[in-house]
């Protein structure tokens, strides 16, 4: 990655001002109607409500319960919850806010935060899409994701080179069906991951393997024996598969069934009762997998309390970590409860977030650093990252550990992403609106270079001349804007400049044009683009 490492002073110089230029807040009309919408949906009007996430004694919110909250939210939204361009009219991304606990937080590396907002009850601030922010909040590039819902945005290495991958597709309660995709620097895809054998792709993981293949989640409704319940002889429950996709052809290479390793008993959910009564059991939940350094997968059970090393050639499970009958000695703090995002790393370190509910086993959820002895056994807590504020994530959450020892943070479902240094110490919050979520939250360095051309649009000043306004969706390198203006398009002069000041730049000119046109410099003053020509 040291390829794509740059100082604050070089590739760009993203300066800290914020123009403001056109924000847009979301009306009551609109949040009211999606109320409305929730109302008819009911719970699977929850978008990415975790069925996990509750007791199947428990009763799930009714309608008015569900009106009331969109209700709510509809008094708190912010005239900055929303961006709205003039040179991008398209795109309407919610506001990333970044506050920072540490001297020069916003010049350190990596250099961007990686996020896919969506709303969590359904009306949310903005559109739901993939979203490439600076260190201080700042746009860097969108991608809308609709009807379709986004999640598990990430960067990673494909081919030898950087790439960007996603999950997006319909979300039930807890559970996704759709395909992933992988793009290049460019934004443009590449690769479509479907699931195998009759299944489809699920929101919780897509991982690139060290062999270029993809790891992948799915769940599909079955049957089983639940008498070690007290339930039927055949009584429907989700059997979680973790698939591995040749990316080349398509072909399934693994497919791990929970059912042939993981027995019932093991989950700390009971049969679904009540209302409930007759859905599927998810009884296991799976919700990450990931390659172990010696080849072997690590599998993440949200609703067994447990990880599991799988032998990648049998399937056969070598160790649980936590849960009813776990391998492993627990040290103190090391438990967690209804987690996700176990990730293994070098020399016996783990990282898993502890959501801790629902329901709420703990006070607070936890990014987790674990140190796991597979010699005596035993799992001892290395550091413990906790936000102030408090909060308890119902469902989702990640934990990213950097290459210098600091850990960045997603909070799941709750709006809010954190970077803390090795000792736990908070370095920064980034906080979405009210109701935005983002499934998992990371931190990369990234190069983006889009296809075509810069977007640009011109409107009257009343001070006088024009205000000329200029974008460059994912342009990561833009150091510098330039106005050209003139009475004709072959000989436009340069009218006017400004440093990059956030993914719209305007520039006020006394040219009169009526031609305009936008350029955009590199930190050398080599022109990358130039727009379209347009008129006044």
């Amino acid at each position: 990655m040291d390829d794509l490492r740059r100082t604050a002073n070089g590739g760009h110089d993203r300066n800290t001002g914020n123009l403001g230029w056109g924000k847009r807040p979301l009306s009551r009309r609109q949040l009211i109607h999606g109320a409305g919408a929730l109302a008819t949906l009911g719970l699977a009007g929850l978008t990415g409500l975790d069925r996990g996430a509750r007791r199947a004694s428990a009763a799930g919110p009714g309608t008015r319960a569900i009106q009331a909250a969109a209700l709510q939210l509809a008094d708190t939204v912010s005239v900055d919850d929303v961006h709205s361009f003039v040179s991008r009219p398209d795109l309407q991304p919610p506001v990333v806010t970044i506050n920072t606990y540490s001297q020069g937080w916003q010049d350190a590396s990596p250099n961007y935060i990686f996020l896919a907002t969506k709303g969590y009850l359904g009306a949310a601030p903005g559109q739901p899409g993939l979203m490439i922010v600076d260190r201080y909040g700042r746009l860097i590039w969108f991608k809308p994701i609709s009807p379709a819902s986004p999640f598990d945005f990430n960067m990673q290495s494909y081919k030898g080179q950087p790439a960007l991958t996603w999950w997006q597709g319909k979300v039930g309660p807890g559970i996704g069906y759709g395909e992933g995709q992988i793009a290049n620097s460019q934004y443009v895809a590449t690769n479509t991951v479907h699931a195998g054998d009759g299944l489809q792709a699920d929101l919780h993981e897509l991982l690139i393997t060290s062999a270029g293949t993809a790891l992948i989640t799915a769940y599909q409704t079955t049957t089983t024996n639940m008498s070690s319940l007290n339930g039927p002889d055949k009584g429907p429950v989700y059997a979680c598969h973790a698939q591995e996709i040749d990316l080349a052809t398509g072909k399934v290479l693994l497919d791990w069934n929970s059912l042939s390793h993981i027995a019932l008993d093991e989950s700390y959910l009971g049969l679904p009762s009540g209302k409930a009564k007759g859905t599927p059991m998810d009884y296991f939940h799976i919700n990450s997998v990931q390659e172990m350094q010696n080849g072997n997968l690590l599998i993440s059970g949200r609703n067994t309390w447990a990880i599991y090393e799988v032998d990648r050639s049998t399937g056969k499970v070598l160790w649980r970590m936590n849960g009813k009958r776990s391998d492993f000695k627990m040290g103190a703090g090391s438990n967690f409860y209804w987690q996700h995002h176990a990730v293994p790393h070098a020399n016996g370190l783990f990282t898993v977030f502890d959501d801790g509910s629902s329901p709420p086993e703990e006070k607070q959820s936890r990014g987790l650093l674990l140190f796991v002895d597979t010699t005596t056994m035993h799992v001892s807590l290395k550091q413990a990252y906790i936000n102030p504020a408090g909060f308890i994530a119902a469902n989702q959450g990640s934990v990213q550990l950097l290459a210098d020892g600091r850990v960045f943070v997603g909070w799941g479902n709750q709006p809010y992403f954190s970077e803390f240094a090795p000792d736990g110490t908070l370095l920064m919050d980034g906080q979405l609106p009210l109701n935005v979520q983002s499934y998992r939250a990371f931190t990369y360095d990234w190069t983006g270079k889009p296809p075509g051309s810069p977007d640009v649009a011109v409107r009257p000043n009343p001070a006088g001349g024009f205000i000329v306004y200029m974008s460059w969706n994912g342009a990561t390198e833009v150091h510098k804007w330039t106005v050209l203006a003139g009475s004709v398009a072959s000989r436009m002069e340069p009218v006017g400049s400004q440093y990059w000041a956030d993914f719209e730049t305007a520039i006020a000119v006394n040219s009169g044009g009526p031609k305009f046109c936008a350029v955009a410099l590199d930190g050398s003053g080599k022109e990358l683009g130039r727009s379209a020509v347009v008129n006044a």
